[in-house]
């Protein structure tokens, strides 16, 4: 059995998603790929027979949280990465994952940089890609991202860590891993949590995956019914004074011109 998973998460009938499949299929190392569905359909169950991969249905309303929390539990495999059905991976993301651990045994978050992918075509990156990319340094830090104050600054200015770029090791963190209010802000907030916990994050500073921005994107509907500014400006409380905030707040907003 393979130590690492990619865990498709389908949500209805994405036309991006046999392109995740066939990015995930070409990979140079040996991989697991399962597809997790909430919200079932001929269409998804046709692409995983299609490319001969397990197909989970889990019951039940479809919630961000609870897609994510099933498609880790149906991993068989310690390290799983939660893929976004409307990105692609580079065909070395999961070289790199296994390189990762082999060399750093108490990693416990393994994520990189991307490239934006809009009217599909990779994007030259802007300020919001290279501020992530600054706010990521403390992560590359590799010999002291064991260090909680490390992980953590990495996440007190924002979240710059791309989440489907994540791979998670499930034997390390337990599961559920994701355990957040937040609907939008939850990979940010589960995060804050993992990085007070043993274990290091590991970033690579390498754009091994295609981030797909579009119309239907959740994050693009998120930020038209203000659910995003609700809860990022939720995690700056919870991290600075309401003044340094409000403050952080009125920077970070600005990157949503990103989804225009």
């Amino acid at each position: 059995m393979n130590t690492h998973t990619f865990a498709v998460c389908a949500y209805r009938d994405s036309p991006y998603l046999e392109t995740c499949i066939r990015s995930l299929k070409r990979q140079t190392v040996p991989t697991d790929i399962i597809v997790c569905t909430s919200t079932p359909s001929p269409y998804v169950e046709e692409m995983a027979g299609k490319y001969g991969l397990p197909y989970f249905v889990r019951e039940g309303e479809s919630d961000i949280q609870a897609d994510w929390n099933f498609a880790c539990e149906m991993a068989a495999s310690r390290l799983v990465t939660i893929a976004h059905q409307d990105d692609y991976y580079h065909r070395d993301y999961a070289k790199h994952v296994q390189e990762c651990w082999e060399k750093y045994a108490d990693a416990t978050v393994f994520c990189t940089d991307c490239a934006i992918i809009k009217n599909g075509r990779a994007q030259k990156p802007g300020m919001f890609l290279l501020i992530k990319k600054l706010l990521r340094a403390p992560l590359r830090l590799h010999k002291l991202a064991h260090w909680r104050v490390v992980k953590r600054a990495a996440l007190m200015c924002g979240n710059p860590v791309i989440c489907p770029s994540c791979t998670y090791d499930k034997k390390a963190l337990g599961v559920p891993i994701f355990d957040s209010p937040c609907k939008f802000a939850l990979d940010w907030d589960t995060l804050w949590r993992l990085a007070g916990l043993p274990g290091r994050f590991v970033c690579v500073e390498k754009p091994l995956i295609g981030y797909r921005i579009h119309e239907g994107a959740t994050t693009k509907a998120f930020i038209q019914n203000h659910h995003r500014s609700e809860e990022e400006y939720s995690m700056y409380r919870k991290i600075w004074p309401e003044p340094i905030a409000r403050l952080w707040m009125f920077f970070y907003q600005k990157a949503y011109a990103s989804y225009d």
